[in-house]
């Protein structure tokens, strides 16, 4: 059965790959790509796993600081650009074959990271406790999301789905889908499910807007 938010990524990804490399999006490049590398620094992990890794731009971040990362994605021509770039790992994977254990090369890690990279209800559910295979029984799993407040205020507060049409990138993107927006509320009761227990919570400022430009959770499993 096909899944119409990674085909969505297979063809748009040269627009993703040139709208990062060209640092295109005014909020990772100010805020966002900053704060996520800060958290996880913070821990001090020796080995991180980054899930739906892209193009790789995290790992390669990360590697700069002397940190061995696997990076996984489902979508062929991500990795292929990832591993075109020099150092470090990278595997195609989908959530759903990590959902089912696939072994992957270098577990356990001390984290693992996943930006900007949930965008379904049902697959999330899943995979955020399958994640705990990968990871020692101390690791930490880190998210970075949408700001659960960053729609304005027509728009419901309540978890659902909503469209992305790329209206706001100058690349040319093709093939909207929709994705899962979860409020606050119900992110903690996610994490309660999957037995994760909050240990940070960060809520990164955009210098301009002085709004939120996300959120990011760090979470560790409880059991």
């Amino acid at each position: 059965m096909a899944d119409p938010i990674i085909d969505s990524w297979k063809s748009n990804a040269p627009a993703w790959i040139a709208t990062v490399e060209g640092e295109e999006l005014e909020s990772r490049k100010l805020v966002t790509n900053q704060a996520i590398v800060d958290v996880v620094l913070k821990y001090q992990p020796k080995k991180v796993l980054d899930v739906g890794c892209g193009e790789g731009w995290l790992c390669r971040a990360l590697q700069q600081h002397g940190i061995e990362t696997l990076g996984v994605d489902a979508v062929a021509d991500f990795i292929a650009h990832a591993r075109q770039q020099g150092a470090g790992l990278f595997e195609q994977a989908t959530y759903q074959e990590l959902i089912q254990h696939k072994p992957l090369t270098s577990i356990p890690f001390d984290a693992v990271v996943i930006n900007f990279a949930l965008l379904e209800q049902e697959i999330t559910k899943a995979l955020l406790p399958a994640l705990r295979n990968y990871l020692y029984s101390s690791g930490y799993l880190f998210i970075q999301t949408l700001h659960p407040h960053s729609f304005n205020n027509h728009v419901p507060y309540q978890s659902g789905w909503h469209d992305e049409d790329w209206s706001l990138m100058k690349q040319q993107f093709t093939k909207p889908y929709r994705w899962y927006y979860r409020t606050l509320e119900d992110w903690i009761t996610l994490f309660l499910q999957s037995d994760y227990r909050l240990v940070e919570l960060r809520e990164p400022i955009h210098p301009v807007t002085q709004r939120p430009a996300s959120i990011i959770f760090g979470l560790q499993y409880s059991g």
